[in-house]
């Protein structure tokens, strides 16, 4: 990352990390902490870049800020295969935990590619850290499904402006992780109909309906989507041909550009991931007629969670906190977008950079 991606907002610390002992080689990024210290997740993938780390804090500032929490944005990555064995992992994540000890405005949180275990092994080593355990007094937000719980609050609050209601709904899902399955589980509750669904062995799809929990059985079990008993079965991209009405990108960044947005069918797009669609494809979606509402919205879920958990707050707690800030924020992001004739992200960001702003307003100068 270079000072080109630096702006009035940040960032304020770009660190790599290297331990050439354990193989560590990580990323941290935190871009602001006018509202307090900043809360993002610690992701682990074989091909994260700087660039990629720095756009994610971003969205993390954004993110908590447009849910009014008292935190800035940060984001990490550790460059490794995080189904690397288990010993060698944990010896990773507490050298990279070491590694951030001193920076003491980053609480770290579980993200692709690590889990409330990680989190364990950072807090144990640290001190700090979100998304724990039950037994470490935590409430973790991928076991109780909070960012897809987000996805259905965001979902509800979308209907007056996307021209259908939930029930009966066809829903396609790209990455079948645990974003998806408990966004498939939630919007199921509400009558949405999955008819697709997607991870990295491949697509599976029945316009009848896919069965949710035998789906979400299977990847617990350690297999694929496409290990299900009936339906079509393709390649990992054949989900973005899904015919739907909702279509939600769980897994990673950019998986929707200018390359492929056409083939897109749905009039709902929920960002389950982060960053998971181009900018100029996303103002291509806008300019069809499709409703997409951004991450930094969308899929607060996780992060609200988080924060309830770092404040001592409970699960119920956590889940009135999500369905109350994402459906007043998708609320006011669609209605902004359709009285000032803006594209959803825009309005979005212009309402999260206000309220950065007013944060940094009341800081010491000089």
């Amino acid at each position: 990352m270079s000072f080109e991606n630096a702006d009035s907002l940040g960032p304020e610390k770009h660190i790599e990390l290297y331990d050439p002992i354990v193989g560590l080689k990580a990323i941290l990024v935190v871009d602001n902490t006018a509202a307090g210290p900043a809360i993002g997740g610690v992701r682990m993938a074989p091909d994260v870049t700087a660039h990629e780390c720095f756009r994610l804090a971003r969205a993390m500032t954004f993110k908590n800020a447009a849910a009014g929490l008292p935190h800035g944005g940060g984001k990490s990555v550790i460059v490794g295969d995080p189904a690397m064995p288990p010993e060698h992992k944990e010896r990773v994540i507490r050298a990279f935990a070491r590694a951030i000890a001193k920076i003491e405005n980053y609480i770290p949180g579980p993200d692709m590619g690590t889990d409330e275990t990680a989190m364990a092994w950072v807090r144990d080593e640290i001190g700090r850290a979100v998304g724990l355990p039950r037994e470490l007094g935590g409430i973790p937000l991928d076991e109780i499904g909070a960012t897809g719980y987000g996805l259905a609050a965001a979902a509800e609050a979308a209907q007056p402006y996307c021209g259908f209601g939930l029930s009966g709904a066809r829903l396609a899902i790209q990455g079948f992780g645990a974003v998806g399955q408990h966004g498939a589980r939630f919007l199921g509750e509400k009558g949405a109909i999955l008819v697709a669904a997607s991870d990295s062995k491949g697509t599976i799809s029945d316009p009848a309906g896919l069965d949710v929990a035998a789906l979400i059985a299977l990847k617990r079990a350690g297999k694929s989507v496409v290990d299900h008993a009936r339906g079509k079965k393709g390649d990992p991209g054949a989900v973005v041909d899904a015919d739907c009405d909702i279509w939600i990108p769980a897994a990673r960044p950019d998986v929707i550009g200018m390359a492929n947005v056409d083939r897109l069918k749905a009039r709902l797009v929920l960002q389950g991931a982060n960053i998971p669609i181009t900018r100029d494809a996303e103002q291509a979606l806008h300019k069809k007629g499709v409703l997409v509402v951004p991450d930094f919205i969308a899929n607060a879920g996780g992060v609200i969670c988080a924060s309830v958990e770092y404040h001592g707050g409970t699960q119920a707690g956590a889940f009135a906190a999500i369905r109350e800030k994402i459906h007043a924020n998708t609320s006011e992001t669609l209605e902004r977008s359709k009285t000032e004739r803006i594209a959803p992200r825009d309005a979005a960001e212009a309402l999260a950079k206000d309220r950065v702003l007013r944060a940094m307003s009341y800081r010491r100068h000089g």
